[in-house]
Protein backbone atom coordinates (compact mmCIF):
# COMPACT_ATOMS: atom_id res chain seq x y z
CA UNK A 1 0.00 0.00 0.00
CA UNK A 2 1.21 3.50 -1.09
CA UNK A 3 1.63 6.52 1.55
CA UNK A 4 -0.73 7.79 0.01
CA UNK A 5 -3.27 4.74 0.21
CA UNK A 6 -2.01 4.82 4.12
CA UNK A 7 -3.03 7.95 4.88
CA UNK A 8 -6.58 7.86 2.49
CA UNK A 9 -7.27 4.46 4.98
CA UNK A 10 -6.83 6.17 8.04
CA UNK A 11 -8.51 9.05 6.97
CA UNK A 12 -11.33 7.16 6.36
CA UNK A 13 -11.26 5.28 9.90
CA UNK A 14 -10.59 8.81 11.73
CA UNK A 15 -7.09 8.20 13.03
CA UNK A 16 -6.12 11.79 11.84
CA UNK A 17 -7.08 14.43 14.09
CA UNK A 18 -9.76 16.33 12.16
CA UNK A 19 -10.14 14.47 8.96
CA UNK A 20 -13.37 13.76 9.99
CA UNK A 21 -14.44 17.08 11.05
CA UNK A 22 -15.77 20.37 8.81
CA UNK A 23 -13.99 23.97 9.51
CA UNK A 24 -15.74 26.19 11.51
CA UNK A 25 -15.76 30.07 11.55
CA UNK A 26 -13.07 31.56 14.00
CA UNK A 27 -14.80 33.95 17.06
CA UNK A 28 -12.82 36.78 17.05
CA UNK A 29 -11.55 38.97 19.57
CA UNK A 30 -14.76 41.35 20.92
CA UNK A 31 -17.01 38.22 20.94
CA UNK A 32 -18.69 37.59 24.60
CA UNK A 33 -17.83 34.21 24.58
CA UNK A 34 -14.22 34.50 24.85
CA UNK A 35 -14.27 36.27 28.00
CA UNK A 36 -16.54 34.10 29.54
CA UNK A 37 -15.56 31.10 31.58
CA UNK A 38 -16.17 27.70 29.80
CA UNK A 39 -18.59 25.15 31.60
CA UNK A 40 -17.48 21.46 32.08
CA UNK A 41 -18.15 19.14 29.82
CA UNK A 42 -20.74 16.08 30.58
CA UNK A 43 -21.66 14.68 28.32
CA UNK A 44 -18.63 12.38 26.48
CA UNK A 45 -20.16 11.05 23.86
CA UNK A 46 -20.67 11.47 19.53
CA UNK A 47 -21.39 15.53 19.97
CA UNK A 48 -18.23 15.78 21.95
CA UNK A 49 -16.18 13.64 19.49
CA UNK A 50 -17.29 16.14 16.83
CA UNK A 51 -16.74 18.88 18.54
CA UNK A 52 -13.04 17.55 18.80
CA UNK A 53 -12.92 16.61 15.18
CA UNK A 54 -14.34 19.91 14.31
CA UNK A 55 -11.78 21.87 16.24
CA UNK A 56 -8.78 19.69 14.79
CA UNK A 57 -9.67 21.08 11.83
CA UNK A 58 -10.82 24.67 11.99
CA UNK A 59 -6.87 24.65 13.86
CA UNK A 60 -5.08 22.90 10.48
CA UNK A 61 -7.07 25.17 8.67
CA UNK A 62 -6.03 28.29 9.77
CA UNK A 63 -2.65 27.18 10.55
CA UNK A 64 -2.53 27.33 14.29
CA UNK A 65 -1.08 25.29 16.86
CA UNK A 66 -4.01 25.02 19.38
CA UNK A 67 -7.47 26.15 19.67
CA UNK A 68 -9.99 26.31 22.38
CA UNK A 69 -13.83 25.25 21.63
CA UNK A 70 -14.64 28.96 22.84
CA UNK A 71 -12.69 30.46 19.48
CA UNK A 72 -15.04 28.46 17.83
CA UNK A 73 -18.35 29.95 19.91
CA UNK A 74 -18.63 26.87 22.20
CA UNK A 75 -18.32 27.78 25.72
CA UNK A 76 -17.22 24.30 26.18
CA UNK A 77 -13.89 23.05 28.45
CA UNK A 78 -12.45 21.17 25.57
CA UNK A 79 -8.58 22.72 23.80
CA UNK A 80 -7.05 20.53 20.95
CA UNK A 81 -3.00 21.25 20.29
CA UNK A 82 -0.10 20.28 17.61
CA UNK A 83 2.47 22.16 19.12
CA UNK A 84 6.18 21.76 18.88
CA UNK A 85 8.36 21.97 21.78
CA UNK A 86 11.78 24.49 21.60
CA UNK A 87 13.34 21.57 20.83
CA UNK A 88 10.95 20.94 18.18
CA UNK A 89 9.24 17.22 19.70
CA UNK A 90 5.55 17.87 18.52
CA UNK A 91 3.31 17.17 20.52
CA UNK A 92 -0.20 16.55 19.46
CA UNK A 93 -3.60 15.94 21.55
CA UNK A 94 -6.76 17.30 23.43
CA UNK A 95 -8.03 18.11 26.78
CA UNK A 96 -11.49 18.04 28.27
CA UNK A 97 -12.29 19.78 31.25
CA UNK A 98 -8.46 20.68 31.95
CA UNK A 99 -7.02 22.14 34.80
CA UNK A 100 -3.58 23.79 34.99
CA UNK A 101 -1.88 21.99 38.29
CA UNK A 102 1.83 23.14 37.75
CA UNK A 103 3.37 26.26 36.42
CA UNK A 104 7.03 26.94 37.06
CA UNK A 105 10.37 27.49 35.98
CA UNK A 106 11.33 31.02 34.65
CA UNK A 107 8.94 33.54 33.43
CA UNK A 108 10.06 33.95 29.56
CA UNK A 109 8.84 36.70 27.44
CA UNK A 110 8.30 35.71 23.87
CA UNK A 111 6.04 36.46 20.57
CA UNK A 112 2.53 35.51 21.05
CA UNK A 113 -0.29 35.11 18.73
CA UNK A 114 -3.85 34.00 18.69
CA UNK A 115 -6.12 32.86 16.23
CA UNK A 116 -8.64 34.73 17.58
CA UNK A 117 -6.42 38.19 16.72
CA UNK A 118 -5.37 36.88 13.64
CA UNK A 119 -2.23 38.65 12.27
CA UNK A 120 -1.29 39.91 14.98
CA UNK A 121 1.18 39.29 17.89
CA UNK A 122 3.19 40.47 20.97
CA UNK A 123 5.48 40.20 23.85
CA UNK A 124 3.66 38.02 26.16
CA UNK A 125 5.03 36.95 29.65
CA UNK A 126 4.53 33.12 30.30
CA UNK A 127 6.27 30.12 32.97
CA UNK A 128 8.65 28.00 31.00
CA UNK A 129 7.18 24.86 32.26
CA UNK A 130 2.98 23.80 32.63
CA UNK A 131 1.05 20.95 33.64
CA UNK A 132 -2.34 20.48 32.34
CA UNK A 133 -4.61 17.40 33.70
CA UNK A 134 -8.16 16.39 31.97
CA UNK A 135 -9.68 13.90 30.42
CA UNK A 136 -9.81 12.59 26.72
CA UNK A 137 -12.84 12.52 24.58
CA UNK A 138 -13.21 8.63 25.96
CA UNK A 139 -13.02 9.78 29.43
CA UNK A 140 -9.38 8.51 30.01
CA UNK A 141 -7.49 10.80 32.40
CA UNK A 142 -4.47 12.56 31.07
CA UNK A 143 -1.58 14.49 32.35
CA UNK A 144 0.01 16.50 29.87
CA UNK A 145 3.43 18.55 30.90
CA UNK A 146 5.63 20.83 28.49
CA UNK A 147 8.56 23.40 28.55
CA UNK A 148 9.29 26.20 26.35
CA UNK A 149 6.46 27.17 23.74
CA UNK A 150 4.19 24.12 24.53
CA UNK A 151 4.44 25.14 27.86
CA UNK A 152 3.22 28.55 25.94
CA UNK A 153 0.44 27.01 24.22
CA UNK A 154 -0.66 24.49 26.94
CA UNK A 155 -1.31 28.13 29.02
CA UNK A 156 -2.59 30.11 26.45
CA UNK A 157 -5.33 27.69 25.43
CA UNK A 158 -6.24 27.29 29.21
CA UNK A 159 -6.76 31.09 29.44
CA UNK A 160 -9.30 30.69 26.63
CA UNK A 161 -11.16 28.40 28.72
CA UNK A 162 -10.57 30.99 31.36
CA UNK A 163 -12.05 33.85 29.80
CA UNK A 164 -9.04 35.10 29.17
CA UNK A 165 -7.05 36.26 25.62
CA UNK A 166 -3.58 36.65 25.78
CA UNK A 167 -3.81 40.50 25.18
CA UNK A 168 -5.33 40.56 28.66
CA UNK A 169 -2.43 39.77 30.19
CA UNK A 170 -0.68 42.97 28.81
CA UNK A 171 -0.27 46.03 30.33
CA UNK A 172 1.10 49.36 29.14
CA UNK A 173 2.96 50.19 25.92
CA UNK A 174 2.70 46.75 24.27
CA UNK A 175 -1.45 46.26 25.41
CA UNK A 176 -1.37 49.96 23.67
CA UNK A 177 0.32 48.51 20.59
CA UNK A 178 -1.81 45.84 20.36
CA UNK A 179 -5.27 47.20 21.01
CA UNK A 180 -3.95 50.26 18.26
CA UNK A 181 -3.63 46.90 15.76
CA UNK A 182 -6.60 45.35 16.58
CA UNK A 183 -8.20 48.92 15.86
CA UNK A 184 -6.50 48.99 12.37
CA UNK A 185 -7.36 44.97 11.60
CA UNK A 186 -9.33 44.49 8.54
CA UNK A 187 -11.11 41.74 10.74
CA UNK A 188 -12.41 44.35 13.42
CA UNK A 189 -15.59 45.84 13.69
CA UNK A 190 -17.23 48.26 16.57
CA UNK A 191 -15.40 49.47 19.55
CA UNK A 192 -11.85 48.59 20.49
CA UNK A 193 -11.98 46.45 23.53
CA UNK A 194 -10.02 48.53 26.54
Amino acid sequence: MSGAERRLTAMRHGSIPGSSGRVRPLTLLGDPVLHARAKEVSDFGVALDRLIEDMYATMYAARGVGLAANQIGTGLRVFVYDCPDDEDRRHLGHLVNPRLVDVGGDTVRGPEGCLSLPGLEESTERFDHAVVEGFSREGAQLRVEGTGFFARCLQHEYDHLEGTVYADRLSGRRRSRLMRAVAKAPWHSGPTPV
